[in-house]
């Protein structure tokens, strides 16, 4: 009681399936949204399943935490969880609000970060954000500059253009893995011997649950990583969601109460 908590995406979970009963609650087959499964926090009060509940650090104001409920969990989630180890090369794909994010989070995991980017009027903010170096997309093939980099072993794919991603999975080194958490529709084109040659993996990875939102929180409160947002108050929340939609905010829109 009184405690303050937010929802992220993980918004509750059956408990009965099969997933849920071997203890793997982010793929449960009956798993709630808000905002979608009920009614979710363009309002000033709502009511959500106890077990999507998260814990928010003292350090961390709301409208910081609430983009690390969604953009955050999933940034650093997939990076946790993709293999790389310090000093390794990873290549974060976007810098928008998942990949700023991201590059943030792979940078305070100790991994050499290359940020890749269409034009070069985001170099200065990747470098910012802890890119150790910036590639134009639009201006040299990303791939080729990875793999003269010794190839990656992990790409963060975060934009969502599948043509984008396909392009990149040459980049990948020895064992590297594309991990594709920027959602698209259209397929990601890749051949078997591009597979085969590096023993290459290609993984999709969704946000996480609610401790592991715990876990981005606990870590950002601890790294100082924190999202770039535009806020908006709640009687504004439509020209909010039209600034949102327009894909010019930088980098996420939240509404205030």
């Amino acid at each position: 009681m009184g405690q303050r908590v937010g929802v992220g995406w993980h918004g509750g979970h059956d408990g009965t399936c099969t997933a849920c009963r071997r203890g793997d609650f982010g793929n449960c087959r009956n798993m709630k949204i808000a905002g979608i499964s009920y009614d979710g926090g363009y309002q000033q009060y709502m009511v959500a399943p106890v077990e999507a509940l998260v814990a928010i650090p003292e350090i961390l104001n709301d409208t910081e935490a609430a983009p690390l409920l969604c953009a955050g969990i999933t940034t650093f989630n997939a990076l946790r969880h993709s293999g790389a180890v310090p000093g390794d090369l990873v290549a974060v794909q976007g810098i928008g609000g998942l990949g700023h994010l991201g590059i943030q989070f792979a940078n305070k995991f100790g991994y050499k970060v290359a940020a890749i980017g269409r034009g070069s009027e985001n170099a200065a903010l990747a470098k910012k954000l802890g890119a150790s170096l910036y590639i134009d997309s639009k201006a040299t093939n990303a791939a080729k500059a990875l793999q003269e980099l010794g190839g990656a072993k992990v790409i963060l794919a975060t934009a969502p253009s599948s043509k984008a991603m396909s392009e990149l999975i040459d980049g990948l080194g020895p064992n590297g893995k594309l991990m594709v958490i920027g959602a698209a529709f259209d397929p990601i084109e890749v051949t078997p011997i591009q597979l085969i040659g590096g023993s290459r993996t290609i993984q999709g990875w969704a946000s996480g649950t609610p401790i592991d939102a715990e876990d981005t929180l606990g870590f950002a409160e601890l790294t100082g990583v924190r999202p770039m947002i535009e806020t908006y108050p709640l009687e504004k929340a439509a020209e909010a969601y039209e600034r949102m939609m327009s894909g010019n905010a930088q980098f996420r829109v939240v509404l205030t109460m």
